[in-house]
């Protein structure tokens, strides 16, 4: 779809007719194994749960191995997807680009191997900029933000470094720099799911599918 006051461009698409090549498994490799250092024996998905594991391994290649860890308790699983893909995938006034920056900017003031990973990776595909993806696992002042994203991901840290310091001054930061009161909730909510998933990866040394490590390089 193209924007608004955009020139037409006189490059035609041709569609091909032959179908896209299927994504290969990406293997375990050795650093993926085992996903978490608890013995959890995994419980038969749910027919929801196995549908949606399918569709990750047709679209990635590979099931992510937060999924499969937590498939001990379909319960737990069940929610845990719903609330990710709600926070990171739903409707909000924040990009999904702009998520995933506070996801990698939690996950680096936690030190968390996993997300910083599989985050990291997604940084990297949402804004076609592999140095970005790095900067923000290593320390995001050092990337040329715009007052938007450094505003949100400041705020963000703080949240999650010294919560009880926040104050109205930190939220009317977030106003001036263009966010409604809604996204304002939409980042709080974001740096709090992962903070949780952050503690829970790195309380069970979560491992992150190695496959992560070499996207949008």
């Amino acid at each position: 779809m193209a924007k608004a006051g955009a020139k037409k461009s006189n490059v035609k698409i041709v569609k091909s007719s032959a179908k896209p090549a299927p994504i290969k498994a990406a293997p375990a490799l050795p650093d993926d194994l085992p996903i978490v250092a608890l013995d959890l024996p995994a419980a038969k998905l749910s027919p929801a749960m196995a549908a949606y594991f399918k569709k990750c391994q047709e679209k990635l290649g590979f099931v992510p191995n937060v999924l499969a860890a937590y498939a001990f308790d379909t319960v737990k699983l069940e929610a845990f997807v719903a609330f990710y893909n709600d926070l990171m995938l739903g409707p909000s006034g924040l990009s999904k680009l702009e998520r995933e920056m506070i996801a990698v900017a939690v996950s680096s003031q936690n030190r968390c191997y996993y997300c910083l990973t599989a985050h990291g990776a997604a940084v990297r595909q949402y804004s076609g900029n592999p140095l970005l993806g790095e900067q923000m696992a290593m320390n995001y002042r050092a990337a040329r933000l715009d007052k938007r994203q450094r505003a949100m991901l400041d705020f963000s840290v703080k949240l999650t470094a010294t919560p009880a310091s926040v104050e109205e001054g930190d939220r009317e930061k977030l106003r001036r720099a263009g966010f409604s009161d809604r996204d304002i909730w939409d980042i709080a909510a974001v740096v709090g799911f992962f903070n949780m998933s952050n503690r829970v990866a790195s309380a069970t040394d979560m491992r992150p599918n190695v496959a992560y490590h070499s996207q949008a390089r």
